[in-house]
């Protein structure tokens, strides 16, 4: 069973925000709001926001670029998950993957079951790393982000969440690079 582990200390995570949508701003981007409130509610560190359209390109150099900044530890997307023909975020994630985490989707899919039942087949959250970063590609409604946070992201987030977590792996990451 998992639990939080309160005998360790907490160790604050920098995760950046990408809200991908053609007609949201910073000032109404409610999904982009839950995630950051969870994140700073939890103790992490915000380390960058932004908006892009939904552009695969776009999106996949936006991802570049964060992964390549030491200073982002993990990288959570809100929006373009679904099925239509501008929902490019999950093809972006995976442009830059270098191991995707299958178990992430299946897990997103069970939590949102609970919630919307068979509604939950239309979304395709994924995560991966890359660069030795965390990324997690989430829907676009505020429940969705909700969920994935407080059902998923906030345990494997927390490097006292037993028995395991992403946390604790962020040093073996890029191992196969000190290999070489």
């Amino acid at each position: 069973m998992s639990r939080i582990d309160e005998s360790m200390e907490f160790l604050p995570v920098r995760i950046a925000v990408l809200t991908v949508s053609d007609t949201r701003q910073v000032s109404d981007d409610r999904s982009g709001d839950v995630l950051v409130q969870r994140l700073t509610d939890a103790g992490h560190k915000l380390a960058a926001r932004d908006i892009v359209t939904d552009d695969r390109e776009l999106i996949a150099g936006k991802l570049r670029g964060w992964c390549a900044d030491p200073d982002i530890d993990v990288i959570l997307s809100t929006g373009g998950t679904g099925l239509t023909g501008r929902d490019v975020s999950v093809e972006a994630h995976r442009d830059i993957y270098e191991k995707e985490i299958e178990a992430f989707g299946t897990v997103f899919t069970i939590v949102s079951m609970k919630k919307i039942g068979t509604s939950a087949v239309q979304s395709r959250a994924c995560g991966g790393v890359a660069s030795g970063t965390y990324l997690f590609a989430l829907p676009g409604s505020p429940g969705a982000c909700k969920d994935a946070w407080d059902e998923i992201l906030a345990y494997q987030l927390d490097y006292r969440h037993r028995p395991c977590n992403f946390v604790e792996i962020f040093p073996r990451l890029e191992e196969h690079q000190r290999r070489k």
